[in-house]
């Protein structure tokens, strides 16, 4: 018997990486989809032959022909569609960012530990599956020494001009407390470093409006352009975070980790040096068997099938990151450092 998966929402991620990926593993059948309407669903289903459309996420999760379903919407309905396909019995592949805020990553949680026997899993950030297992590794057998300071930085001009078209993004109607690749980061210096102690935040919304295709007219801006929060790592640590789409021209992206021993620096594009206090930089490569790529749909499908624990991510380690975000976007509209 196939595995048959259903599309909930067929986003750009879920056509470019998603789709693909699914079909690579044996087995596996993508068998419907239902997005935002009768007519995209059918768009999708004509451009990758899926046999089947459903008019509504209900109606997909409904059917008994379907073993498993991927969420590929924006935030806002994440937890409704995560839950009604848990207590319909299917296993899930939810897209990040996880939720809208803490409280719904929660019922999420709650839901899957209601359904022990199904796979929960979330989309992982995935900027360091080449680099991050053999950094972590570095990490915890002390080649940095004591960390003190952590700096994260991204930083790009990509809403610089305002008539750039209002994105979902932008709305916190649909993405909820998320600002910009701020979890999705977070997500990563958990993996490394651990779990955060206390945050606060700053933002600015630069250009308070912007062109909406939806409508033909201009629509509110109300997730920053701008975003800085900064506090304690469990470890002790002090992090600092910068992200920025009013920033043209900005250099020195990624991530410094800087310690007693050693400073190590991440770029974009999983590269990385290690710095050791009066010596040359040094590249790090890979531990041998750690460079996976991106595996996040044969991940998924190992699970449904062998019972494989879910890694990346878990709903469990997507609340994690959601708390920060949630505590974050507390302390930007009270003015005040929150403890996580």
């Amino acid at each position: 018997m196939p595995l048959r998966i259903g599309l909930i929402g067929a986003g750009a991620n879920t056509r470019q990486m998603h789709i693909p990926g699914l079909r690579r593993q044996p087995g596996v059948e993508v068998t419907g989809v239902a997005n935002r309407s009768r007519e995209s669903s059918q768009r999708v289903a004509d451009e990758f032959s899926i046999p089947r459309v459903f008019d509504s996420a209900q109606a997909l999760c409904a059917d008994a022909e379907i073993d498993a379903v991927c969420i590929g919407t924006w935030p806002y309905m994440h937890r409704d569609f995560s839950i009604m396909a848990l207590e319909a019995g299917k296993h899930v592949l939810c897209e990040a960012r996880m939720a809208m805020d803490l409280g719904q990553a929660e019922d999420m949680v709650a839901a899957s530990e209601r359904h022990p026997e199904l796979v929960a899993q979330l989309v992982p950030a995935p900027f360091d599956f080449k680099l991050g297992p053999t950094i972590t590794r570095l990490i915890g057998e002390g080649a940095l020494g004591t960390i003190s300071e952590v700096n994260v930085n991204v930083l790009n001009a990509s809403g610089l001009d305002p008539a750039t078209p209002l994105h979902w993004r932008q709305r916190a109607d649909y993405s909820g407390k998320n600002v910009m690749m701020f979890g999705i980061f977070v997500e990563v210096i958990h993996r490394w470093l651990g779990d955060h102690a206390d945050i606060q935040a700053a933002g600015d919304i630069v250009i308070p409006e912007r062109p909406d295709t939806e409508t033909g007219r201009p629509g509110k801006v109300t997730v920053p352009d701008i975003w800085v929060a900064t506090g304690k790592l469990a470890n002790g640590a002090r992090i600092t975070y910068h992200f920025s789409s009013m920033a043209a021209s900005a250099e020195g992206n990624g991530i410094a980790v800087f310690g007693s021993k050693a400073t190590l620096r991440w770029k974009m594009g999983d590269t990385a040096e290690l710095i050791e206090h009066g010596k040359a930089p040094v590249a790090i490569e890979p531990d041998a068997g750690t460079d996976r790529g991106w595996r996040v749909e044969e991940d998924f499908v190992a699970s449904v099938t062998t019972g494989a624990p879910v890694r990346l991510t878990s709903f469990e380690d997507g609340m994690r990151y959601m708390r920060v975000i949630d505590r974050a976007h507390e302390s930007w509209q009270a003015g005040q450092k929150l403890g996580v």
